[in-house]
């Protein structure tokens, strides 16, 4: 079998908490957005995006993000979590997701981001700082794709 993870250079594990569970006996929808968040700002360290914190001149903020979700997951069992930029702008970059749960060795859910960059001091869209877009570019590799500047 080949590894579900190959193409993600940023995994965490995260066990499910029985308190995630909803009224209908498994994880709560809105609790897969946490698990992105989870993967996502482990990814922004990997990019060197948390060092500065809001120090920095920009910074990240989330425009949007989705879910699809492919089975349900129940207490007890430990999901995997990966993320990837799979496309990067100017300003901007998309992140993909996938979650894999150990209990049932398989996809559970798929999603991606949009990551703006804005200026700290008075908001507004900012280039992403060049040593953070050398670093997507490092760990995306190949598949990653350029978007045209507006």
């Amino acid at each position: 079998m080949t590894d579900p993870f190959a193409d993600y250079p940023v995994v965490v594990d995260v066990p499910v908490a029985w308190g995630e569970q909803d009224a209908f006996g498994h994880v709560n929808n809105i609790v897969y957005l946490r698990w992105f968040e989870n993967a996502r700002i482990r990814y922004f360290a990997e990019i060197g995006w948390m060092a500065d914190g809001r120090q920095g001149a920009t910074v990240p903020i989330l425009a949007r993000t989705q879910a699809v979700f492919r089975s349900p997951v129940v207490y007890p069992d430990t999901v995997r979590v990966g993320a990837r930029t799979t496309s990067l702008g100017l300003d901007r970059f998309t992140m993909a997701y996938r979650v894999w749960s150990d209990a049932q060795d398989r996809e559970v859910a798929l999603g991606d981001a949009r990551v703006v960059c804005v200026r700290v001091d008075g908001g507004g869209k900012a280039p992403l700082p060049d040593a953070v877009a050398a670093r997507i570019v490092a760990l995306a590799g190949a598949d990653l794709v350029m978007e045209p500047t507006p």
